[in-house]
């Protein structure tokens, strides 16, 4: 059995006998039960493409629970369901508190950091938030959709996905016209916008090097959104905002141990296909700068998208669809 590591993404070191995950080579291993003051921790092998990484998995308790397991050079992610005695609600949180503490990724913490110190002239004066952006919104939402990573000086800065940034405008217009936001602007974390509904989060927790995140980055942080795939439990439509980001929502889904059509979805703006159970997958261009300033993306396509958001809400839950994909 292999151990993930703090250090390069996808790194894995070795342990010796026994399958006590350790810190490398079999030299030295590290029990569990040191790092831990109430409840029991489990072990989960997931693999990808021929590769498998062992990670930490169980109930966080606390802050000080959190760091000393990064201390041991573990991974935490919470992919047991809701822990005793927590509602979804409170599971939600501790996800959205574990991502803020990750540091898994080397490459995507220096950028998010350096990007922090340096800044651009029009934030100067603008304390930057620097660390992984977590999923927010209602926690009860039927709409969840899913963007590829935060901007550099949009939610890096803020602090809050699609914030502070044209892209983060362009998605709340759409949000507000279609009822699932209560203002149409999106500014700063504390601005008072509310989703109603809806829940956003992304593939890419951190904000990577010209907005593209490696195959071993979206392997890392997809545990976050396996696990938001089984909390946020009455999702009836997914929006998902990206080629990279389409591919990524599919594999989470899959590792959340829900199943695929035999057709397997395709990405393409207006595509649309059931998935098993009765769930509504629907595809758009993201709303970034370059698809929406060379129309490639405008305002009436994006609004198209929320429509048959509205209408697929709108029908009974255990209505029969058609499978497959289509254009709306």
């Amino acid at each position: 059995m292999e151990s993930t590591r703090r250090g390069r993404s996808g790194a894995a070191a070795r342990t010796g006998r026994g399958g006590t995950p350790g810190r490398g080579g079999g030299a030295r291993r590290a029990d569990p039960r040191r790092y831990v003051t109430r409840g029991r921790l489990a072990f989960l092998t997931v693999a990808d493409g021929g590769r498998s990484a062992t990670l930490m998995v169980g109930p966080v308790r606390g802050p000080e629970h959190l760091e000393l397991i990064h201390r041991a050079g573990f991974y935490h992610v919470p992919v047991t369901g809701i822990p005793p005695g927590r509602d979804e609600v409170d599971s939600l949180r501790v996800v959205q508190a574990d991502v803020v503490a990750c540091r898994k990724c080397p490459r995507l913490v220096a950028h998010r950091e350096r990007v922090a110190r340096e800044k651009v002239r029009r934030y100067r004066d603008e304390e930057y938030w620097g660390k992984p952006i977590p999923g927010f919104g209602d926690p009860d939402a039927r709409l969840l959709m899913v963007g590829l990573a935060p901007a550099a000086h949009g939610g890096n800065r803020t602090g809050r996905i699609f914030t502070g940034d044209r892209s983060g405008d362009f998605l709340t217009r759409a949000l507000h016209r279609a009822g699932f936001a209560n203002q149409p602007w999106s500014r700063h974390r504390r601005d008072g916008l509310k989703l109603r509904d809806c829940y956003i989060t992304a593939a890419i927790r951190c904000a990577p090097p010209e907005n593209t995140p490696t195959r071993e980055e979206l392997f890392a942080c997809r545990p976050y959104l396996v696990e938001e795939l089984r909390l946020l439990r009455r999702v009836r439509v997914v929006v998902v905002l990206g080629r990279i980001a389409f591919e990524a929502f599919l594999r989470a889904w899959v590792q959340a141990g829900r199943s695929l059509p035999s057709r397997r979805p395709g990405f393409a703006h207006g595509a649309m296909a059931e998935l098993p159970g009765g769930m509504m997958l629907l595809a758009s261009y993201h709303p970034s700068q370059q698809n929406t300033q060379t129309g490639r993306l405008t305002p009436a396509m994006f609004q198209r998208i929320f429509a048959r958001v509205r209408r697929a809400l709108s029908a009974p839950a255990n209505r029969s669809r058609s499978s497959g994909s289509q254009k709306v």
